[in-house]
């Protein structure tokens, strides 16, 4: 049955400055990728996660190469990740010629197990890449003890985490080089686009350089380095920041909806992904587990149905074909990949849209 999607699982909300802005670049004729909202939205970024640095790029994925590359992640090298994440994660790693080494997650948090990490650890491991999977914080602690006890760059992926707070620090100001993703699904978008930050002056110089197609600094068409052309557009810029302005609104309101998809489903047996001790989770995307994993995808059928549209959780990478060189098990990453699905859970959902939804997985369990 085709039925039209009455609630998407996400859309943006572009109800600030965006268009008073963007009309601004348009009436400069600073369109591309030099203009004021450049600068603008680095610097305010930068303020707002809490670190020194901040570089505007073309979107999330090179933003993650970007970072790698920064930091001298090459062939021959390790790269320990989280098996339960977005592809964009690992192929930023086999970009730079290096090696995925997968971790299992931890079930209470979903987030990678810092303990796996300690155990992949070889001598050709440069670095871990923490995900901020869905929007809820990893074992910083843990992980920094680690990287700290091995001499290893750490990485943090918070594509899906911005407004996340570990221990009361914005995520992406613990590792040595960070990453957002301003996706038009992210909780603030520029359509496409992301941003690499730093508290390490060099790094960020390094960065910058790289993903201007290795131009010189002060020699006119004079290029010492292999470099990219990552950049953001100055319109982009100019989205971003009048998203930026609304952010704390936006995640606020996401928090909101999580809470009531949770109090709505009480008495159901599908499992939420909770926030747990000492960080703020910013919902990205309302998830949740069905009981067995045959159920999931009836489930969203059911929702198909009327009219709600979902996502499955992401694929374990250690199952992709491009990655299943060998056979391994990641046995919880797996379970939670299996039975998980995302709601909708953009801002613009009322409360009565909130407890519809609910309602229709509520009569699912009946």
């Amino acid at each position: 049955m085709n039925t039209a999607i009455k609630f998407p699982v996400y859309q943006p909300s572009l109800t600030g400055n965006e268009k008073k802005y963007v009309n601004e670049c348009l009436d400069s004729t600073w369109i591309s990728s030099k203009g004021k909202f450049i600068n603008q939205f680095e610097y305010e970024f930068a303020r707002f996660v809490g670190v020194e640095h901040a570089t505007t790029v073309s979107n999330g994925t090179v933003a993650l190469h970007l970072a790698l590359a920064a930091l001298g992640i090459g062939p021959g090298d390790e790269v320990i990740v989280p098996t339960l994440t977005y592809i964009a994660s690992v192929n930023a790693i086999t970009y730079c010629g290096a090696s995925a080494v997968f971790v299992d997650s931890l079930f209470g948090t979903w987030q990678m197990d810092a303990a796996d990490v300690a155990r992949k650890i070889t001598p050709r491991t440069k670095a871990v890449m923490a995900v901020h999977l869905y929007g809820h914080p990893c074992d910083m602690d843990g992980l920094q003890e680690v990287c700290k006890a091995h001499n290893l760059f750490l990485v943090e992926d918070c594509a899906e985490a911005t407004g996340s707070l570990y221990k009361g620090r914005h995520v992406g100001s613990f590792g040595d080089i960070s990453t957002f993703s301003f996706f038009g699904n992210k909780t603030i978008t520029t359509g496409e686009g992301g941003m690499v930050v730093t508290n390490d002056h060099t790094l960020h110089e390094r960065a910058v350089h790289l993903k201007g197609q290795g131009l010189a600094k002060h020699r006119q068409y004079w290029h010492d380095v292999v470099g990219y052309n990552y950049r953001m557009t100055n319109i982009c810029a100019a989205i971003g920041l009048a998203q930026l302005e609304q952010a704390d609104k936006f995640i606020s309101r996401k928090r909101e909806i999580a809470h009531l998809y949770e109090k709505s489903m009480q008495g159901s047996p599908v499992e939420f992904h909770q926030q747990h001790a000492d960080v703020k989770h910013s919902y990205w995307m309302c998830s949740i587990l069905v009981p067995q994993a045959a159920q999931r995808d009836p489930l969203r059928e059911h929702l198909a149905a009327h009219g709600i549209e979902t996502r499955p959780l992401f694929y374990p990478v250690h199952t992709m074909p491009m990655f299943a060189d060998k056979f391994r098990r990641h046995t919880v990453a797996e379970d939670l990949a299996w039975r998980g699905l995302n709601l909708p859970s953009y801002p613009g959902l009322t409360n009565k849209e909130v407890e519809e939804i609910s309602g229709v997985v509520n009569q699912f369990f009946k």
